[in-house]
């Protein structure tokens, strides 16, 4: 059976000694008085606590039962509706929640470290809350207060659930093509008409209302993607005095039959005319969902986290007791049979690459939500703007890059088990099975690089990418004179030089071609992710200089892995962007 223990001790290195949150959030007039490094560590130890008692061992009868649909119905396992009440009652779906609301008021980061412990337990699980969590953040910035006031405190309690309703049959990531319709009636609300597909928690029965956030066009709206408003449409309609009144006309039509993350309800969701209520102004619906969608977005880096998190405690605990063979050097365990297969090297190039890519992605969303903390909290109007530039050209590498090394590092720890990998046993065959969704939900990766080469890259002429290539050399300047990480520093600056050299590349090769963009893409996002892994080992090799203990040499070991191992994929990756879009284009049509 698998087993899972919360990182505290990397996430409070992280906190403290590489970001040093406390003196961050000091000089934030906003957080100085709402949280305090004592408050934290509660906060990490009860989630830990948690969600490795109640939440991990619902993971695999989740799985095992999947949630269950029946005449519109959809029961979900065993427990889960438990332990979603004592989530709710526990004040962790509104942790992070504006206190107007109910909510807590917590930073990103911190609420980052509580959502990658909820993922590491129960991808599934997760899911319900934070979609809930997601939607009450896009109806705090764009709806009006009577809205808000009636729906946002039920959802931060967990006695409502939330949902986002995108996608159709016929649109996926081209939005302005939605069909779904939204007529108005005379007392200001909506009837809304029309299907929507692939909804996580559209039905179920954990809470008592489900509250769906729609996207949906006016009859006479402007075509496209600047033609779609966004409303709110309850499962049951709220009286007056705040209860959960009359059924609306919105209903599961099925749930889908997937891969994975099966106690988790992906629905199709029928609206006949039901109604709602517009959020933010008309026609803007997109950019009022997408303060949803980013948030989804980085969630979706932390589940990867989260499972590779999980693959590597599982893995490691097997190599040290699974004898194989001997060591090419002689037997290490001459009195036992064989031994540990952590004595081959290339069990150890496994381990170190997922435990590598878990403390530098752990870094990186630290790093992402120190910023999103900056953008909201900071009271220099120049600070917020420069750190919302940051987590604009940052959040699809935070979806894409960490989930797709995610996915490579739960495959590399189902390699580690050979053939007990591949059964149900040992629980890592659901590992690479429920993470493989996080590469193709909530914008599939190909589209968030396309995103981060098109929209945070080509189009301001590079000044997102620069202006982070500025930070990264200032932390490169700062070491170089430190012997213990002159070699670091120097590939770091390498890797700053040459992802600044295919930036200018790809900008000059846009105007001439307008494939070169998408063809570059993927290939760039990862060379640009390694380069930010880069990064965070050197900012986390910086923090560990000088400290004697175990945790902080082996980080420094772990790091020099990461360099010599990890990032010469950066130039492979360059190498392809510089290959072009015509390998790619020369094939017609017809001959795929």
């Amino acid at each position: 059976m698998p087993v899972f223990k919360a990182p505290l001790r990397d996430m409070r290195f992280i906190l403290d000694d590489v970001f040093q949150a406390t003196d961050l959030w000091a000089r934030l007039p906003a957080l100085a008085d709402v949280v305090d490094r004592d408050t934290v560590d509660a906060i990490l130890e009860e989630a830990g606590k948690f969600n490795e008692q109640v939440v991990f061992p619902l993971n695999r009868s989740g799985d095992e039962e999947g949630a269950v649909f029946s005449n519109g119905k959809v029961t979900t396992p065993a427990g889960f509706k438990e332990a979603f009440t004592q989530y709710g009652d526990g004040g962790w779906i509104g942790l992070g929640a504006d206190p107007r609301w109910g909510g807590q008021g917590m930073p990103k980061m911190v609420t980052v470290m509580t959502e990658e412990i909820i993922f590491g337990a129960n991808p599934s699980f997760a899911l319900y809350p934070l979609l809930g969590i997601g939607a009450a953040l896009a109806m705090s910035q764009h709806a009006s207060d009577e809205l808000n006031e009636r729906y946002l405190p039920k959802i931060y309690t967990g006695e409502w659930a939330g949902t986002m309703c995108l996608t159709e049959p016929h649109a996926g990531t081209d939005l302005g093509i939605i069909k779904t319709k939204a007529v108005p009636q005379a007392d200001g609300s909506y009837d809304i008409t029309g299907t929507k597909i692939f909804i996580t928690g559209g039905e179920h029965d954990l809470s008592s209302n489900i509250i769906h956030l729609v996207l949906a066009k006016l009859p006479d709206a402007p075509a496209g993607s600047k033609g779609i408003s966004l409303f709110v449409v309850p499962k049951f309609l709220v009286n007056e005095d705040g209860s959960v009144g009359a059924r609306n006309p919105v209903s599961a039509g099925s749930i889908e039959h997937k891969m994975g993350i099966k106690a988790s309800a992906t629905c199709v969701m029928n609206f006949d005319a039901a109604k709602g209520w517009l959020v933010g102004e008309l026609n803007q619906g997109l950019a009022a969902m997408f303060v949803m969608m980013n948030y989804e977005r980085l969630s979706m880096g932390l589940q990867g986290i989260g499972a590779s998190e999980v693959a590597y405690q599982n893995a490691a605990a097997y190599a040290k007791d699974r004898l194989q063979g001997r060591s090419a050097k002689g037997a290490t365990q001459p009195e036992k049979p064989a031994d540990s297969i952590l004595v081959h090297p290339d069990v150890r190039r496994m381990l170190l690459k997922v435990r590598a890519h878990n403390e530098a992605g752990r870094c990186f969303a630290m790093y992402v939500s120190k910023y999103l903390d900056l953008a909201k909290y900071s009271d220099d109007t120049e600070e917020r703007a420069q750190a919302a530039d940051r987590v604009a050209l940052m959040t699809p590498v935070a979806k894409a890059f960490l989930t797709d090394k995610a996915f490579e590092a739960c495959v590399d720890a189902q390699q580690v088990f050979g053939g007990h990998g591949y059964v149900r046993e040992w629980g890592m065959e659901q590992l690479v099975r429920d993470t493989r969704i996080a590469q193709i939900y909530e914008g599939t990766n190909g589209v968030q690089a396309m995103d981060l080469v098109g929209r945070k890259l080509v189009k301001n002429r590079g000044a997102f990418v620069h202006g982070y290539l500025t930070e990264v050399r200032e932390l490169i300047a700062q070491v170089q004179g430190d012997t213990g990480l002159s070699a670091m520093a120097q590939a770091t600056a390498d890797a700053a030089d040459a992802i600044a050299q295919a930036t200018d590349d790809l900008i000059a090769a846009s105007a001439q071609n307008a494939d070169e963009v998408n063809a570059a893409a993927v290939d760039f996002l990862h060379a640009f992710g390694l380069l930010c892994y880069a990064h965070m080992w050197l900012t986390m090799l910086q923090a560990s200089q000088g400290k004697t203990d175990d945790f902080y040499a082996d980080k420094r070991r772990v790091g020099a892995f990461f360099y010599s191992r990890m990032l010469p994929e950066l130039e492979m990756r360059l190498a392809l962007v510089r290959g072009g879009a015509a390998p790619l284009m020369a094939l017609s049509a017809e001959s795929f």
